[in-house]
C-alpha cells in the first residue's frame, strides 16, 4: 500500500492523501514545506519538507551540517536585493497592485462624471455613479489587507528561493485577512488620533485662546513636536506588525508586541545596523522617491502658499482660518497627476519588499 500522509494547514487537518495528490498540492501552493504533516499510520508529526520526494526535487542541494536559513542582507544589499525580488516577481507584483488600482481608477473615473454634473440638478445617472464611487471605495478598503497579505507572502517565498503561484498566493493571503484587517484599522486610527484629531485640536485652542502671539507660537511648536515624537513612537512599535501577522502568524497583541521588540532590539550593534535605523533609511528612499513622482503637485501647493498665505500672515489683524479656508479652497484645483498615481501604486511593492527582507535578517539576527 502507497504511502498517505495528513497535512495540517492552520489548524485543520487535510487528507489522507497519497504522492499524485501531494505533489498537485504543492503546485497549488496549498502544501508547502513548513506545514505539518504525519504519515497516516502514525500520530508523530513532522514537517512536510520531510516528506520523501516531495520537496527535494525542487530544492538545490546542500550540506546536511548546515540548516536551511534566510540568508543575511547588509544594509548596503538591501536595495539591490529588493529590486531583484521585485524584478523576479514583477507580474506578480503587478497583479496585487491592480487589484487596488482598479477601485481606485473607477474612483477616479466616476468623479469626474459626477464633477461635470451640476450639483443643484441630480440626476438619476449620477446617483448611480455616486453609489459606484462608494462602493468602488469600500472594495478598496476590503482589498487592502488581501494586498498587505500578498506582499508579506510573495517575497518571503522569494527570498527563500521557492516559487509560488499568483492564485495559490492570493488563496493564503485571503486566510489571513480577518488578522490583517483589524491590526491594520487599529494602526491606521492611532495615527489618525495624532495626526487628524490631536494636533488639530491643539493648533485650534492655541489660536482659540490666544491668537498668533509669540507664547502661542512656541505652544504650537510644542504641539508639533509631541505629535512628531507621538508618530515616530508608533512607527516603531509598528515597524514590522505586518511581517509578524502574516509570515510568524502571530495575533494581534502579539504581533504588535513583537515587532516593538524586534524594532528595538540590536543595542549590542552598531547604529546603522540596528533595525530601526535600517526602516529609517528605507522609508527615506522611499520618501525621496515620491517627492521625485510627486514634484509638480508639491510645488505647485508651495508656489500657492508663497503667493497666498505668507503675504497674509505678515499683515496686522490677519486671520488665521479665512487664511487656511481660502487656501483650501484654491487648492481643490491643484491635484497630482493620474500617471505619477499610477506609477507611485505600480512601484509601492518595493517599500513592502524592502522591509520583508529587513525583517526576514532582523528575526534572524534577533534569534542569534
Amino acid at each position: 500500500m502507497a504511502d498517505e500522509w495528513i497535512i495540517r494547514v492552520d489548524g485543520k487537518e487535510y487528507g489522507p492523501a497519497d504522492m499524485a495528490t501531494l505533489r498537485e498540492w504543492k503546485s497549488e501552493g496549498r502544501v508547502l514545506p513548513a506545514n505539518d504533516a504525519r504519515r497516516t499510520d502514525t500520530q508523530s508529526w513532522t514537517k512536510a519538507e520531510t516528506i520523501p520526494g516531495l520537496f527535494d526535487a525542487a530544492r538545490l542541494p546542500v550540506p546536511a551540517t548546515e540548516p536551511l536559513r534566510p540568508t543575511p542582507v547588509s544594509t548596503r544589499a538591501l536595495l539591490p536585493e529588493t529590486f531583484v525580488v521585485y524584478t523576479r516577481g514583477f507580474f506578480k507584483y503587478l497583479g496585487l497592485t491592480l487589484l487596488l488600482l482598479g477601485p481606485s481608477v473607477g474612483m477616479e473615473l466616476v468623479g469626474t462624471l459626477i464633477n461635470t454634473k451640476s450639483a443643484s440638478e441630480p440626476s438619476a445617472r449620477t446617483l448611480v455613479a455616486t453609489a459606484f464611487a462608494v462602493s468602488m471605495f469600500f472594495l478598496r478598503l476590503i482589498l487592502i489587507p488581501v494586498y498587505i497579505a500578498g506582499i508579506q507572502i510573495l517575497t518571503a517565498a522569494f527570498a527563500a528561493g521557492e516559487r509560488i503561484g499568483f492564485f495559490a498566493m492570493l488563496n493564503e493571503a485571503v486566510k489571513y485577512w480577518p488578522r490583517v484587517a483589524l491590526i491594520w484599522l487599529f494602526v491606521l486610527l492611532c495615527y489618525a488620533f495624532w495626526i487628524l484629531i490631536f494636533l488639530p485640536f491643539g493648533i485650534t485652542m492655541t489660536v482659540a485662546l490666544g491668537g498668533f502671539s509669540f507664547g502661542s507660537f512656541f505652544f504650537t511648536l510644542l504641539v508639533l513636536a509631541i505629535v512628531t515624537w507621538m508618530i515616530g513612537r508608533l512607527w516603531i512599535n509598528f515597524m514590522f506588525w505586518q511581517q509578524f501577522a502574516v509570515l510568524e502568524g502571530c495575533n494581534i497583541p502579539e504581533a504588535l508586541r513583537r515587532s516593538r521588540d524586534l524594532a528595538r532590539s540590536g543595542s549590542n550593534r552598531a547604529w546603522y545596523q540596528r533595525p530601526v535605523w535600517r526602516g529609517v533609511f528605507i522609508v527615506s528612499i522611499w520618501s525621496a522617491l515620491l517627492m521625485i513622482l510627486y514634484w509638480p503637485f508639491m510645488s505647485q501647493l508651495f508656489w500657492l502658499w508663497k503667493s497666498l498665505v505668507l503675504p497674509a500672515a505678515g499683515t496686522s489683524g490677519s486671520d488665521p482660518q479665512k487664511m487656511a479656508e481660502s487656501f483650501l479652497e484654491a487648492a481643490k484645483n491643484i491635484r497630482p497627476s493620474f500617471a505619477a498615481g499610477v506609477l507611485g501604486a505600480v512601484l509601492k511593492p518595493l517599500l513592502g519588499i524592502a522591509f520583508v527582507l529587513l525583517f526576514l535578517d532582523s528575526n534572524l539576527a534577533h534569534e542569534d
